[in-house]
């Protein structure tokens, strides 16, 4: 097993890296949160330009016809710099499927303007009550195409994408997976705020007519099998996104405990404090090794399943430790929601909540030796 990056996945690293320091500054993100926009624009066509968001898109497309795991290490980037952009919904949950599993005219109409920056892409995949593979929302033949019911009450970049990722169920009871245009009548998208102050999109689709074009791929590969796919490999790029904002929530932490001062002393010095930063530094070595051997066995080809459960255990269970223990040694600087913590910490807490419950992954595992 070998971590190490390749020269053009250590590019895009850096160039991420790069770019966002540059455009995504405290200074901006408060901005762009006082303007009530959703997406840092220059930073979007900065990655564009750059070639990180077609990383993952074939070269025959104008992408770079790179792995999982660049894109993967651009959104470790994405989490230590909280930068609003949709690298997440568009290259993984949307342009990766798309050159997986889509015919060849889908991949020539979808993935130069995924790659340019032109079209940002959202996948419904959520429901309420429900599993992603098996969905509420019907897709009905209708002439030579499809008639899409049903609502998806929490889509990430829903309020901004130009094409929707939706999984439907069909006449037969089985899952099958749609490429939607925002624009169709019937489309509408509702703006839903979140702690984050971020909004996403609830989505509903009343009678939203498709032709069979629409449907992703040629139907070969059963949509159940298409939606955990895109799971693993969104879930996996969350896990890298922890792993980015745990480590800038403590690169503060030990900045602002080394200047801040009690009794003519730094409180880093302070036993208590200094426990808290060595356990918070392990806990995040664990979130990043656990993400990366992750994006690593699926950007290999390898059953990955495992150890993504593994990393969705440490980046839940560990990653809102990290944030929190940050803003308890920040004191009450901590609780500032003008101060860049603020960010890591509700970022934080929303991707342990999407990721689910540690002892789900605990269990997830235990069925898993048990079968083995």
């Amino acid at each position: 097993m070998d971590f190490n990056l390749n020269e053009e996945e250590q590019a895009i690293h850096d160039l991420t890296a790069q770019i966002l320091g540059d455009k995504s500054t405290h200074e901006r993100l408060r901005q762009l949160t006082a303007d009530d926009d959703r997406i840092d624009a220059e930073a979007w066509a900065a990655l564009a330009e750059a070639g990180v968001l077609g990383a993952a898109v074939p070269e025959e497309h104008g992408g770079l016809g790179l792995g999982y795991l660049a894109t993967a290490m651009a959104l470790q980037q994405v989490g230590a710099t909280a930068s609003p952009v949709p690298l997440l919904s568009t290259a993984v949950m949307g342009a990766m499927p798309i050159a997986e599993f889509g015919t060849d005219a889908q991949k020539a109409a979808f993935l130069p303007s995924i790659a340019d920056g032109s079209v940002i892409v959202a996948a419904g995949l959520y429901e309420e009550g429900t599993l992603p593979a098996e969905p509420e929302t019907v897709a009905v033949a209708d002439g030579d195409g499809y008639r899409l019911d049903g609502v998806k009450p929490m889509v990430e970049a829903g309020l901004d994408a130009g094409m929707l990722l939706i999984p439907a169920k069909t006449a037969d009871g089985s899952c099958a997976v749609f490429l939607v245009s925002t624009d169709a009548a019937g489309v509408t998208a509702t703006r839903v705020d979140v702690t984050t102050r971020r909004p996403v999109a609830r989505v509903e689709l009343a009678g939203v007519q498709v032709g069979a074009d629409a449907l992703l791929g040629d139907g070969t590969t059963p949509g159940a099998e298409i939606v955990q796919w895109i799971e693993l490999r969104a879930q996996t790029a969350i896990c890298m996104m922890m792993a980015g904002a745990a480590r800038s929530s403590i690169e503060l932490a030990a900045a602002y405990t080394k200047e801040r001062k009690q009794f003519d002393r730094p409180v880093a010095t302070f036993q208590t404090v200094s426990n808290r930063a060595g356990d918070s530094y392990i806990d995040t070595e664990a979130i990043t090794l656990t993400a990366w051997q992750a994006a690593w066995r699926i950007d290999q080809g390898l059953p990955a399943e495992d150890a993504v459960s593994i990393a969705k255990w440490w980046a839940a269970d560990a990653g809102f430790r990290v944030v929190h223990a940050a803003v308890h040694v920040h004191g009450g600087v901590g609780v500032d929601r003008d101060y860049p913590l603020h960010r890591y910490f509700l970022m934080a807490r929303q991707m342990e909540l999407t990721l689910g419950n540690g002892e789900e992954h605990l269990a997830a595992l235990g069925r898993s030796i048990a079968a083995g």
